[in-house]
């Protein structure tokens, strides 16, 4: 996996946390609005994640651990939206066809 550059990572976080206070000082105000949409989506692609929430909770991590130990994380950490599959429920079977 190719980690980004940390000084991309912090310039955009930075970013990302400064349109998000500007967002929570004027949350009507629709500039403002996609400022902070645009540097969220930009945080995602940069960290790899589908959530502007998890992708500055991944920069924070990756700024605070070595690259190798960030992979390590990445790797071994459960993915939150994956659902295990389960089968029927044991001890119940169809009644159809009998």
């Amino acid at each position: 996996m190719l980690l980004p550059a940390r000084a991309e990572v912090t310039r955009q976080l930075r970013r990302y946390r400064a349109w998000e206070r500007a967002m929570l000082a004027a949350p009507a105000d629709s500039a403002v609005r996609t400022g902070f949409e645009d540097s969220g989506y930009t945080l995602c692609v940069l960290m790899g994640k589908r959530c502007a929430r998890e992708a500055a909770e991944a920069a924070e991590r990756y700024l605070r651990t070595t690259p190798a130990t960030y992979l390590r994380d990445e790797t071994c950490r459960p993915r939150p939206n994956r659902v295990p599959r389960r089968g029927p429920p044991a001890g119940r079977r169809s009644r159809a066809g009998r």
